[in-house]
């Protein structure tokens, strides 16, 4: 095993060198000659994105617990500091030990979004591994993604050996297991073997061992495993009870500030409000609680291993835990005399959610954010998201009479069956929020932002089949709407369409496109989430470059027969419950949260032989 030693004068030279120097609090260091496996974990973005993420922190304690396996970290350099590693030749290496990432068996990488494809091609050419996977030997690591994004991993398919599809607590010690064994014997067939033997695994997907097959006229037509030991269809792995795995416990604490920097105690998985936009609502299905018991306990232990001041209690929608009024109570009751606070990060559009808040923010009241997410009862109903006007003016009116005055509102635009009148409804309920407070408080005085972002379509939900708004289309939409809003009280931040429109491309693409990221990288992007650094020339190079029409992919709305690239992978969701809640889009009817009403059919639980776990509904 080598060592890279980074030169001091390079980190007095970078900003924050915190980000490369390793040594946190509760990080675990192992040596090499007593483990059999070694995984380097990474979300391919700067280290405050990488840290705060809550998934890779889970993998990264459940490696680490296990005598066999070393697990370290490794995050995208900031420019300043690639280009000084370029520069010196020095390799992408782990922050615990410094050793180079190509001497590990693994390198996992977690698929938050689109956006960080560029960064992973990048830190693979920084790392010295090959870049496609189809050239690596039998002395590089195995390159494993996870995440979202594995739901259509198809555009990242030529640089992965495999995909871990669902969540990784059990799987990942499968794969670990299945190594050593292979490696104990000899590694039998070489790389291939080992992947064969991955995909055995349910829920593993090695794209080399599947056949894309196009047309005359270069369309998707299908992917088929090469031979019949291989599986047609990858399921998703789930944990049917989530009180039965481990959790997070000691978190490596940084020495520098980053996004999510506190403690995050995940109450429950999956979200049954059924928003027909939202891939996350089905992938993580079905709803799974952890029990008040659990909680606490998880909670007293976090509390203690980190010496965080603050909690954040996590889930998709943290407000809809069943026992969660009882449990903040208890929280703020017991750990509160710690000087422990709470934070809700998604509230519904409820009185119950702003006394709950009220609750969590006696002190500092910060700003209260809800996600109306359409300007008009119309469009609220085509998305399903179950709330009206009267609930958000109810919940901005108990927060005003509550001493709130600072209000976010998420809004979308480009979402499907949109007409003006829907953008124009943005700015009019914007307006009524400022003049509520008006109305309560007898005075001016409220900041309400709105936040608006460009309407994606994402594999395995109801608007999969739907096409983006043209780059066109949604500049005149945000200045329609930026033309509505009359008010200094209200201020409007909107998400760039070119972003979007790449994200839309990406998300709904085939194996053709590992050519346009290489050729995207090539001419200099990465970092693409980030708006100083997105690079739209450079991928506009490798759409002509590679030939690639772009509106393909994004804008053009697909037939409900056309073969579509990420069937082959499946959350457990019916295809049927999928278009049933599309033409219930298209008719403007609303589908009630199974876990409140009558189950949906979506397929979901008897598809994966898993239940819902709501304790409420126990007691």
């Amino acid at each position: 095993m080598s060592k890279v030693i980074i030169p001091l004068d390079i980190l007095q030279s970078v900003a924050k060198p915190g980000r490369y120097t390793g040594g946190e609090w509760n990080q675990v260091v192992k040596e090499r000659d007593i483990v059999e496996c070694t995984f380097a974990l990474s979300l391919p973005d700067v280290y405050e994105v990488g840290m705060s993420n809550l998934g890779l922190k889970i993998i990264y304690e459940v490696l680490n617990n296990r005598r066999d396996t070393a697990a370290e970290r490794v995050y995208a350099p900031w420019t300043d500091m690639e280009e000084k590693m370029r520069e010196r030749n020095i390799p992408l290496f782990s922050l615990e030990t410094k050793t180079p990432v190509k001497e590990f068996d693994f390198l996992g990488i977690s698929l938050q979004y689109e956006m960080i494809y560029t960064n992973i091609i990048n830190m693979l050419d920084l790392g010295s591994i090959s870049i496609w996977s189809k050239d690596r030997g039998d002395n590089e690591p195995f390159i494993v993604g996870g995440g979202p994004c594995v739901y259509n991993a198809e555009p990242l398919a030529d640089f992965f050996d495999f995909f871990i599809v669902g969540e990784g607590e059990e799987v990942i010690g499968e794969i670990v297991e299945a190594f050593i064994k292979w490696k104990n014997t000899g590694k039998p067939n070489g790389r291939t073997g080992f992947l064969k033997v991955a995909a055995s695994i349910p829920g593993i997907y090695v794209p080399s061992l599947y056949i894309e097959k196009r047309d005359e006229n270069d369309n998707f037509v299908s992917l088929k495993p090469v031979d019949a030991a291989i599986p047609a269809v990858i399921t998703k792995r789930v944990i049917a009870d989530i009180d039965s795995v481990e959790f997070l416990e000691k978190p490596v604490v940084p020495y520098l500030d980053i996004v999510h920097n506190r403690i995050m105690l995940e109450l429950f998985r999956g979200c049954t409000r059924g928003c027909r936009f939202c891939q996350a609502g089905i992938a993580y299905r079905p709803v799974r609680e952890r029990s008040m018991d659990r909680l606490r306990k998880l909670a007293r232990k976090l509390v203690d291993t980190t010496g965080y001041s603050e909690m954040s209690l996590t889930s998709l929608s943290s407000a809809d835990y069943s026992c969660l009024r009882p449990l903040v109570e208890e929280f703020i009751a017991t750990l509160g005399r710690e000087k422990i606070s709470f934070s809700l990060p998604s509230l519904r559009i409820d009185s119950f959610s702003v006394d709950l808040a009220e609750k969590l923010q006696k002190v500092r009241k910060s700003s209260l954010t809800f996600a109306p997410e359409a300007g008009t009862q119309r469009l609220r109903d085509v998305i399903n998201k179950g709330v009206t006007e009267d609930d958000l003016l109810n919940s901005l009116s108990a927060a005003y009479r509550q001493g709130w005055k600072s209000v976010k509102l998420y809004f979308m635009i480009g979402l499907p069956t949109e007409t003006d009148e829907d953008i124009v409804g943005i700015a009019r309920l914007a307006k009524r929020a400022v003049d509520l407070y008006q109305e309560i408080r007898g005075r001016r005085g409220v900041k309400v932002t709105i936040s608006v972002s460009c309407f994606v379509p994402k594999p395995f939900t109801p608007f999969q089949w739907f096409g983006q708004n043209t780059m066109k289309e949604f500049h005149r939409k945000q200045q329609l709407l930026k033309e509505h809003i009359t008010d200094k009280s209200i201020r409007y931040t909107y998400h760039e369409a070119k972003v979007s429109l790449l994200e839309g491309v990406l998300a709904r693409g085939d194996r053709k496109l590992s050519n346009l990221l290489f050729e995207a990288w090539k001419a200099g992007a990465k970092f693409d989430g980030w708006t100083e650094l997105f690079n739209y020339d450079a991928w506009m190079k490798a759409f002509s470059v590679t030939g690639i029409d772009a509106n393909e992919y994004n804008t053009r709305t697909r037939s409900f027969n056309e073969p579509l690239p990420w069937e082959h992978i499946t959350p457990g969701v019916d295809k049927a419950f999928l278009l049933r809640e599309y033409n219930k889009a298209i008719g403007e009817r609303l589908t009630e949260d199974c876990r409140r009403g009558q189950c949906n059919g979506c397929g979901i639980c008897p598809n994966l032989g898993v239940q819902v776990i709501d304790w409420g509904e126990r007691k």
